[in-house]
């Protein structure tokens, strides 16, 4: 009798765990093709982008044209892939698309000039998803050119719940009309006060605004009862960086504030926040010169101390952290009334 060696098999044996790891693998996909359709558009709606939505088609003929019905549509920018490109991908799946309701839509470019028909097309995708009656809408364009114009029909709508903007021009004619719209987030933006007061009558139901490296505005009057939140990240005027900026911020009902990164001004005051009850403050002064800019530091942040003497909780970044423990080597007493601030490594937003 011949004796085998040992290994001999071991080609036949991977074969079939192969052939039988495929066999499990095609059970799984058929156990989740199985699924109905709205848990499958739950599933392909949790993917990154749509294009990982439309990859989905080849797992079986079921999934093929599933991702038309999908209500998040997200489109990035990355890579190497030209304008163009990107912006024939974005028609072609727009025109397969079956949705009669969007919940999200999201663009992100990394051009934002220099092309043929680049505004009518971003205005074309912003037509499409407002006559999808989209809530979640997020146009992102690069910040370095704040050039991209919204159109009117943008500033009425009544499906919005959060709108997130970056590098797009504000020019409405008339009022604002975001009757449902909840969370704002602007960024690179220029604002003035009739703006922004514009865009706080306007939506009535707003909660959470935030404001990226938005400038143009001295004064940030915040007199509404429905914003609760308040988020204040970077300050850099572009179109006049030379003079010394000084922002005052009068909010009477908000109830959470949030002021984080380089603020290339002078000085930033809080008027009324009586109704405060968290702040977060992570900032750094940049404008002022450095014989003056620890005077200045210190007496900015002693003021939001005494000012946030009622806040029941208190958190301060590591700028902030540097300047308080340079208040204290000069004598500065910490309210006995107020709890100490918790100090955190990271920013919040």
């Amino acid at each position: 009798m011949e004796t085998v060696e040992e290994g001999q098999n071991q080609p036949k044996i991977r074969r079939k765990l192969r052939k039988s790891e495929k066999i499990v693998v095609k059970g799984e996909l058929d156990r989740i093709s199985a699924l109905p359709d709205c848990l499958l558009l739950e599933i392909l709606s949790r993917l990154p982008t749509t294009k990982d939505s439309i990859r989905t088609g080849t797992l079986s003929k079921r999934w093929n044209h599933l991702w038309t019905l999908v209500p998040n549509l997200t489109f990035i920018h990355g890579g190497r892939q030209t304008w163009p490109d990107f912006a024939l991908c974005v028609d072609k799946t727009l025109n397969q698309c079956r949705q009669l309701k969007l919940k999200k839509f999201h663009v992100c470019s990394r051009y934002s000039r220099g092309f043929v028909g680049f505004e009518s097309r971003i205005n074309n995708w912003i037509r499409y998803a407002l006559r999808c009656n989209v809530e979640e809408f997020n146009l992102t364009l690069p910040k370095e050119k704040q050039t991209f114009l919204l159109d009117q029909f943008f500033f009425i709508n009544t499906c919005f719940t959060d709108l997130k903007l970056q590098a797009c021009v504000f020019t409405p004619i008339g009022a604002i009309s975001w009757k449902n719209l909840r969370s704002l987030c602007i960024s690179f933006g220029k604002l003035n006060e009739d703006l922004i007061e514009n865009i706080l009558s306007g939506s009535p139901l707003l909660e959470t605004l935030e404001l990226k490296f938005c400038y143009g505005f001295k004064k940030m009057d915040i007199t509404s009862k429905s914003v609760k939140k308040l988020v204040l990240f970077g300050y850099l005027d572009v179109d006049n960086a030379i003079d010394a900026h000084i922002i005052e911020v009068n909010a009477p009902n908000i109830l959470s504030l949030t002021i984080e990164g380089d603020l290339w001004l002078w000085k930033l005051l809080l008027l009324n926040v009586s109704s405060l009850i968290e702040v977060y403050l992570n900032y750094d002064i940049l404008f002022t010169w450095d014989m003056t800019r620890q005077e200045t530091e210190d007496e900015m942040f002693k003021g939001f101390i005494l000012k946030l003497r009622h806040v029941k909780e208190l958190k301060i970044g590591v700028f902030c952290s540097l300047v308080l423990s340079r208040l204290q080597t000069k004598g500065f007493i910490f309210p006995p009334n107020m709890k100490f601030p918790v100090v955190t490594d990271s920013y919040q937003h």
